[in-house]
């Protein structure tokens, strides 16, 4: 058997692979939603074209080879038995024909975000290290208009008109999480639902919260974006915890 027939999909053979790690993890974090959520990255120089999980395969199934590509300006891509469902389309297409910088994006309803977006103040409030990272680095959409078809998709990428934010709150819906690269998106969904969670749980004891001062919470954002690899070594630690145990993830 031929390389190529073990790998039917060959291009952009790495990009694939960390996606399909992503998608992977995703649902040991208990971030995944049954067969629904997205995750998408951009192949071409435009951001148009892009790679995105089959329709309604779920995340712990996902294979590199699994991958479909999409072109946000070709309906085509909207046919055939894979083809990403209608809200798929609508939100992901609006990122990447809306949104040049959005090379990346995941959309998820993890537990804790999801509850924030809940709330009517959605705002994430500095009270801990990880809550620093996405000061002032945070759109917050209050204006749910219904499932994410072609206008709700591109009204919410529109949004991310300020570069510094790449984390938005879908108020009453979920998170959709945008960076460069696989390692850089999935880091900063990792460590915003983390942020989501300590918040929501010192909430929950009633007591007065400590907040960080906001030039100390601006410091320690700028800090953290610049500290090296991080996302990059932790990507590769999850793969290789997969490699370990034997995953198809990369087949």
């Amino acid at each position: 058997m031929t390389v190529t027939q073990i790998r039917p999909n060959m291009d952009n053979w790495q990009e694939r692979v960390d996606l399909a790690a992503a998608f992977r993890w995703t649902v040991r974090l208990n971030m995944h939603e049954a067969v629904a959520n997205h995750f998408s990255l951009a192949i071409n120089d435009a951001g148009t074209k892009f790679l995105m999980n089959p329709n309604q395969m779920h995340f712990s199934r996902v294979k590199a080879s699994d991958l479909i590509v999409v072109d946000a300006n070709d309906p085509a891509s909207m046919e055939g038995p894979d083809a990403p469902d209608p809200t798929a389309w609508g939100l992901h297409c609006g990122m990447h024909r809306h949104c040049p910088h959005a090379r990346c994006a995941m959309h998820v309803h993890s537990p804790y975000a999801t509850a924030l977006a809940a709330l009517a103040d959605s705002t994430l409030p500095p009270v801990d290290q990880n809550g620093c990272m996405f000061f002032n680095r945070v759109v917050v959409d209050e204006h749910y208009g219904g499932l994410a078809f072609e206008e709700e998709g591109e009204r919410c990428a529109k949004l991310f008109d300020d570069p510094k934010k790449k984390v938005m709150v879908m108020g009453n819906h979920g998170i959709m999480v945008i960076g460069d690269t696989v390692a850089e998106t999935f880091n900063r969904m990792f460590y915003f639902e983390r942020a989501c969670q300590t918040y929501l749980l010192a909430l929950q004891t009633g007591k007065p919260l400590r907040m960080i001062p906001d030039d100390v919470a601006e410091k320690t954002a700028q800090e953290i974006e610049d500290y090296p690899e991080q996302d990059l070594r932790h990507l590769a630690e999850l793969k290789a915890i997969l490699d370990e145990e034997g995953s198809n993830y990369a087949s």
